[in-house]
Order: C-alpha cells, then sequence, then structure tokens
C-alpha cells in the first residue's frame, strides 16, 4: 500500500468570533484540513494558550479529525473578531497570541523533514521568534519538496522584505487578486494583466507555480512549463466564504502530490472551494462527492 503524501502546515490557529458564535480555524490548520481529506497524511503546526480557549480549540481540532501538532505556552489563545459583509469576512487580529512564540524543536525539525509540502504565510510571522521557527522549518524540508506560499494579507502583518524573504523558500505561490494589485504598487511591477503580473514573479523567483484566485470571479494556475489553466468560479448560494481559499489551496497542492494534471487539480481545488462556500465554517463534514459545480464549463 502506497503511504499518502506528507503535508505541514504551519502558523496560525485560533477562533473566529463570527455574529453567529466561535469557530475554530485558521489558513494554516484549514489547508491540512483540506488536504488531508483529499488524501493527504496532514499536520498543522501552531500553539495555543494554557487557558480555557486553548483547551475548547484543540478538542474542535481533535474533533474535526485534523493531526495538530500543538505547542502550549503562557500567552493567551488567538481569536479574531470576523465581521461578514454579504458573507465576505473582515479580520481584526489580537496582538502577542500563542501562536506568536512558536518553537523550533527535535520533534518539529523531524515532522518538517518528512514533509513533501509545506504551507506557510506572512501572517503568523508577524513576530521575530515564529518567523525565525517558520523558516527553519523550511530549511529542513526536502529539498523537492512543495513549498507553498499562501500569502495571506492580513491588516498590517506584512512587509516587502518579509514577502522577498518567504517567496526566496517557494515552489507554489499562491493568492488573491487584492493581493497582486497590492504586489504590483510594492514591487512596482510594469505591466497590468493578470499574465503579465504572475510572469513577472515567476520569472524573479523562478517558481513552479502561480496560484491567483478573483473570489466570485474566476481562478487562474501558470506553471513554470508555459501551461495555464483558467476556470470561472461557479454560482453558487453562499452561507459564507470564511476558509474557501484555503480549502482551494490545500485541495490544489494534494492533487498535485498525487500526480493529477493541472486541469483536474484546479477543477478539484474550484469545485471544494464551491462547496466550502456552501456550508458554514472552514472544516464542514465531506459529502461522499464534492458536487461538480462546473458542470460544462472551464478548460
Amino acid at each position: 500500500m502506497t503511504s499518502k503524501p506528507v503535508v505541514l502546515s504551519i502558523g496560525e490557529i485560533l477562533w473566529d468570533i463570527l455574529p453567529t458564535g466561535k469557530r475554530a480555524g485558521g489558513a494554516p490548520v484549514n489547508f491540512s484540513y483540506h488536504a488531508a481529506k483529499n488524501g493527504a497524511e496532514g499536520y498543522a503546526f501552531s500553539a495555543v494558550g494554557r487557558d480555557d480557549l486553548g483547551r475548547e480549540l484543540e478538542e474542535a481540532v481533535q474533533k474535526a479529525g485534523v493531526d495538530a501538532f500543538l505547542q502550549h505556552n503562557d500567552h493567551p489563545t488567538s481569536t479574531v473578531e470576523v465581521q461578514l459583509t454579504e458573507g465576505i469576512p473582515q479580520y481584526v487580529f489580537k496582538p502577542d497570541v500563542a501562536w506568536d512564540h512558536l518553537e523550533y524543536t527535535d520533534d518539529l525539525a523531524g515532522l518538517a523533514s518528512k514533509a513533501d509540502a509545506v504551507c506557510y504565510g506572512t501572517l503568523s510571522m508577524r513576530s521575530s521568534g515564529s518567523r525565525e521557527t517558520c523558516l527553519q522549518v523550511l530549511r529542513h524540508t526536502k529539498s523537492h519538496a512543495m513549498r507553498f506560499f499562501d500569502i495571506n494579507l492580513r491588516g498590517t502583518f506584512y512587509s516587502k522584505d518579509l514577502i522577498q524573504e518567504l517567496l526566496d523558500m517557494a515552489t507554489v505561490f499562491k493568492l488573491n487578486d487584492e493581493e497582486l494589485v497590492t504586489l504590483r504598487d510594492m514591487f512596482h511591477i510594469p505591466g497590468a494583466t493578470d499574465d503579465e503580473l504572475c510572469s513577472w514573479f515567476m520569472d524573479q523567483w523562478h517558481l513552479d507555480t502561480i496560484v491567483l484566485t478573483a473570489g466570485s470571479d474566476y481562478s487562474t494556475i501558470y506553471l513554470a512549463d508555459g501551461q495555464s489553466s483558467h476556470l470561472p468560479t461557479p454560482k453558487i448560494t453562499v452561507a459564507d466564504t470564511v476558509g474557501a481559499g484555503d480549502a482551494f489551496s490545500g485541495t490544489f497542492a494534494i492533487n498535485r502530490l498525487l500526480g493529477a494534471s493541472l486541469t483536474q487539480a484546479h477543477r478539484a481545488a474550484v469545485n471544494t472551494a464551491a462547496f466550502v462556500c456552501t456550508q458554514q465554517g472552514a472544516w464542514p463534514e465531506y459529502p461522499e462527492h464534492i458536487p461538480d459545480y462546473l458542470g460544462e464549463q472551464g478548460n
């Protein structure tokens, strides 16, 4: 029996505080949840506080079936105020929480060394300690491992220097259309179209893959060999979009690791993200089969 690809996400784990109550989440954990649901041996590395919210969050993660490698420290468990406008979330993050104090350990090094893919973003590197831990993980992955940089710009918790450092480590770069505009201005990139801007990043950092999502409109994926795939976003009834981008990323990454073509992996990612948008929260129970919301659309 062939072993499953090992997927490790590193970064924030938290309670999303929604108008309807609190819900467990965090982009890296969302990524690992959906990677695991699609065939990975998925792990999420983060930290919680020694408090009631931390204990509840650990229980929620276990109940969801996520293999979480959680450190415990004396800083508060992270909570994030989520304001929904027509289903679209806006986030307010509290400072100096447990995942701002991630520590590099022998156990973490062992997990990093066997990972076939590592997912990371900018938010969890807002503190110097967690930043160095995350970079250590990336330095100790296998040379051929997928290093999936899902930029996830939040608030003011990023800088040009940080983004450049994380791109230096990446093989896959995932961003959305709003983030692409932010980076265009930050890096003074010539060109105006998605193709031109993504091509600039591909050339500058010798990336294998760029994943660009544009919310309810479309997504496009570019490969270094010149292949690309463009698909419309399915028209569905949205419950909320929390975690949809992470579902897309986790599904795409594991499908590629399992040998799916660009078109197959992209289609699976689009359908999974659409399914998540029809459900409440980032970790819905999967049906026996994710619907093909695209039907005969796309390439």
